[in-house]
This record gives C-alpha cells, sequence and structure tokens, in this order.
C-alpha cells in the first residue's frame, strides 16, 4: 500500500549539523521538511542555528549508532511521521576528525557498522530511499599509477592499519547498503565522496583548506602534511550536495556514483591561491603527512556525468574565495566551535 504524503515529503540527514550534512539540509528545505539527527561528536550548532527559524526544519539530538525511534520525538508529530514514514534518509555522520582521530577509532567504528544497521533499518521499516555517504578512501591507494579511481575498481585497504577503523570501516559500510539491498529490497545508493571543501569546515582539526585560510589570516606559516608534490581533487560543497540529491532521486540501479573534483591540483598551489587572495605574508612550509592525510587519487565521474548530468560547476578560485570570506565573517565563532562547549541555546 502506497503511504500519503500530507504536502512535502519527510527527509532525514544523519550528521546533519556537520560540514557537508548542513550544506544538505539547507538545500533540502527548498523541497522537504528536514529532520537533522546529529549529537555534535564531530560537528557544531552553530552549522545549523539559521535552519531552526524554519517550520519545516526540526532537529534531534541522538546518537544514530543505537536504535532510533522517531515515534517518540513528539516534536515530529507536525511532519505526521507516524502516518507519512520518512520517504528519504541521507546517512552521513562519521567521526573523521584528524587532529583527534586517534582518540575518536571506537566513535569511527561504531559509525561505519552500528549507524549503518540502524539507518538501514529506519529504511527498511519506512521503506525509504537511502543515501549512503562513503569514501574515496574505499579505493585504497593508487597502486597503479594512473590516478582515477573508477566506481569497478576493487580498491586494496589495510584492513588491519591503524586508521582501518575508519577506511576498511567504509567499505564494511557499503557491503551493508549492498546486503540490505539485496536482502531487503530497499532503493540504498551509496555517495564515494572525494575531497570536498568549503563554509562550515572546522578550524583546527588538520584540516588542510581551513587551516590554510585560517593561518593565512594569522600571518602563520600555511603547513602541508607531505612534501611539494603531495595532491588531491577539491569539490566545492554545494556541488557535492548536488550530487547526493541526484542520486537520490536516480532509478535504484544506479547505486554506487564517484563524486569529486575531476582535475588534480597540488596542495602547495592551493596554499598560495590563499595566501595571496588573503594578502597575507605567510609562508608555506612541509611537514611528515599524518595519519589521516594519505595520498588520494581522482575520481573518474564519468557515470555521475552520464547517469545523473553531474558535474562540478564551481571553479577552485571562486570556492575558495567564498571559504574565505565565509571564514573571515564567522572567524570568532568558529573559534568558538573548536573551544567552546556545544549548545543550541
Amino acid at each position: 500500500m502506497e503511504i500519503p504524503i500530507f504536502e512535502k515529503k519527510n527527509v532525514l540527514v544523519t550528521g546533519g549539523a556537520g560540514f557537508i550534512g548542513s550544506h544538505l539540509c539547507e538545500r533540502l528545505l527548498k523541497e522537504a521538511n528536514v529532520i537533522c539527527v546529529d549529537n555534535f561528536t564531530n560537528s557544531h550548532p552553530n552549522n545549523i542555528k539559521h535552519l531552526l527559524q524554519y517550520a519545516d526544519f526540526e532537529f534531534i539530538n541522538a546518537d544514530v549508532t543505537l536504535p532510533i525511534d522517531l515515534d517518540r520525538f513528539d516534536e515530529l508529530d507536525k511532519f505526521k511521521v507516524k502516518f507519512q514514514g520518512i520517504q528519504e534518509i541521507y546517512h552521513l555522520a562519521c567521526s573523521a576528525n584528524p587532529e583527534n582521530f586517534e582518540k575518536m577509532k571506537m566513535d569511527a567504528l561504531r559509525a561505519n557498522s552500528l549507524s549503518m544497521i540502524s539507518t538501514l533499518d529506519l529504511a527498511v521499516k519506512y521503506r525509504s530511499k537511502y543515501v549512503f555517504s562513503s569514501s574515496s578512501v574505499v579505493y585504497g591507494e593508487d597502486i597503479s599509477k594512473r590516478n582515477f579511481f573508477k566506481e569497478t575498481d576493487q580498491g586494496i585497504v589495510q584492513h588491519l592499519s591503524s586508521r582501518a577503523c575508519y577506511d576498511e570501516g567504509k567499505r564494511f559500510a557499503e557491503t551493508c547498503v549492498e546486503t540490505y539491498r539485496q536482502v531487503h529490497g530497499i532503493d540504498a545508493k551509496m555517495a564515494r565522496v572525494f575531497t570536498t571543501y568549503g563554509p562550515h569546515m572546522q578550524l583546527l582539526e588538520k584540516r588542510m583548506i581551513p587551516d590554510f585560510i585560517y593561518n593565512a589570516l594569522q600571518g602563520k606559516d600555511l603547513v602541508i602534511y607531505g612534501d611539494e608534490s603531495f595532491s588531491t581533487s577539491l569539490c566545492y560543497v554545494t556541488d557535492m550536495v548536488d550530487g547526493m540529491v541526484r542520486l537520490m532521486a536516480a532509478e535504484p540501479e544506479i547505486s554506487v556514483v564517484n563524486f569529486g573534483g575531476d582535475r588534480e591540483v597540488r596542495y602547495k598551489e592551493v596554499a598560495e591561491t590563499i595566501v595571496a587572495m588573503t594578502n597575507s605574508a605567510s609562508r608555506v612550509v612541509f611537514e611528515k603527512p599524518m595519519l589521516f592525510t594519505t595520498r588520494k587519487g581522482i575520481p573518474d565521474i564519468s557515470r555521475a556525468k552520464e547517469a545523473l548530468g553531474w558535474l562540478p560547476l564551481v571553479r577552485l578560485e571562486d570556492g575558495l574565495r567564498k571559504t574565505i570570506d565565509y571564514v573571515i565573517a564567522h572567524r570568532e565563532a568558529l573559534m568558538l566551535n573548536n573551544f567552546g562547549s556545544p549548545s543550541l541555546r
């Protein structure tokens, strides 16, 4: 029996107060009732404060590694969840803080296992469409040296390494999605997310672009954790969100898609561009790579282009300018994000 939709569809976003999640919530408000679920393990309330004014937005403080019973939240009565259910679930919640990665290993392990089961069980309960935010780390190192990854590439990940809870964890998480597709017949998909940047990124977490900007504004050294050849692909956050929304709307057989910038850029060039854009006197320096800053390949986005009509539209220079402007305008609040206690008051 088809479930009736009253006025707007209901969409659940886990990790909705995070960097990409908060942009996704804002985008979805144009067409849906948005239920944002987060517990601020790797996010901050300031990212969604501007959304609380909207009647079509509701925040739920919950840990998605535990089973979720939406019926116990009276604040969701306005969305008629008990009658209409949930039409779409975007699962983005995962601990991935480079600065504190060693301390957050168990969080990452639970996020890539228990939270998969709890959110996929919700999708089964409500027959929701489901998009999981996976990662380029499932491909492992680019041993072919061709530097481009296709969705059909198997990848090699060291499953007993110091960062396996995240890298192998994402592979297991994808296995969960595919198993639920096979057993329960739900429309569940995987977005393989490559390096993304933009407003709402946390400062001083050893994420290079926001820290480049902050340090350039402070006149401090811009630190690259690698050598001069260290490179990546870069995708502006609104392009990434657009890809996820298109994937959700796609046919069920389009189940795995790469999203990211399709050209390789050196971090040295990015750092130098930020120094020039901020009129800074900062130097660019190099330090040894950290556990969470391994060299990544570039996505082959042919499937995204052909099946979804998607490609990244925001030029790097324009995306960096928007990100710099955001950091300048919100510098004090961003510092509180890092050193203050989370609160929605």
